[in-house]
């Protein structure tokens, strides 16, 4: 049974008609956020039940719920073939970090990416701090579990998308790269960046420009430079504004 706490997973759940069992409210825990909960819960048939806040502690593992905790089931992967169909996806090669996850998933959706790949081996994979950092964005955006990113990125040139991977090695920069649609960006794990052989997979390796004298950003703030150039690029290019390079 998944666990989900903190008030915009849980709003964003119940939005989204996610499967609830049960919500759990702390005793005293007030405000329009939490009614709105409360509201939507009562409308979607779910029942909310007031606990004390050691109860919700203990469920979800830390007092950091915000007095709200879901209990639901568990979040499945999404085939690759489905997520495979858009006009852009996110691969992800190694992010440990749950919270540098959670946030990648969210920048992406709100970017407009149509799915985010991890693979099954080290790599955080969807857990409730990975929810939480998403605030809500899991319950919209399907995240696929591949055993091998080599073999994804195969598969999704084989479908016609153009691979570009951030690295900081890159022989172009991100704002003057010319993205080619359907477009996959793969980004590196924490300190450590694409393994070789997935680099070897790209068609693009760009970088971002940095002007102070550390040389890479964290990789959750560097997707959200490189995801929103793209979205920048798809809505001048929709206007008929746009200026790519080459």
């Amino acid at each position: 049974m998944a666990i989900l706490s903190g008030i915009h997973p849980v709003a964003e759940a119940l939005r989204a008609k996610r499967p609830l069992e049960r919500i759990l409210v702390a005793q005293g825990a007030g405000g329009p956020r939490m009614q709105e909960i409360i509201e939507m819960a009562r409308r979607a048939s779910v029942p909310v039940r007031f606990e004390p806040r050691s109860a919700l502690d203990r469920l979800a593992g830390s007092a950091a719920h915000q007095g709200v905790v879901a209990m639901g089931a568990a979040s499945k992967y999404a085939d690759f073939e489905a997520a495979a169909s858009s006009p852009l996806v996110v691969v992800l090669d190694g992010v440990e970090d749950p919270h540098n996850l959670g946030a990648i998933v969210r920048t992406a959706h709100a970017a407009g990416a149509g799915a985010v790949i991890i693979p099954e081996r080290r790599a955080a994979g969807v857990t409730d701090v990975v929810a939480k950092a998403a605030a809500g964005a899991l319950e919209y955006l399907p995240i696929t579990r591949v055993t091998n990113i080599k073999r994804a990125l195969e598969e999704l040139k084989e479908k016609g998308y153009w691979i570009y991977g951030l690295d900081e090695r890159g022989t172009e920069t991100y704002d003057q790269a010319d993205y080619a649609a359907p477009t996959a960006f793969v980004l590196g794990g924490e300190g450590k960046g694409l393994h070789e052989q997935v680099r070897k997979h790209c068609d693009v390796l760009v970088r971002i420009p940095m002007a102070g004298k550390i040389s890479s950003l964290n990789v959750s703030v560097a997707a959200g430079v490189v995801l929103f150039e793209w979205r920048r690029r798809v809505a001048a290019r929709a206007t008929g504004l746009a200026n790519f390079p080459g």
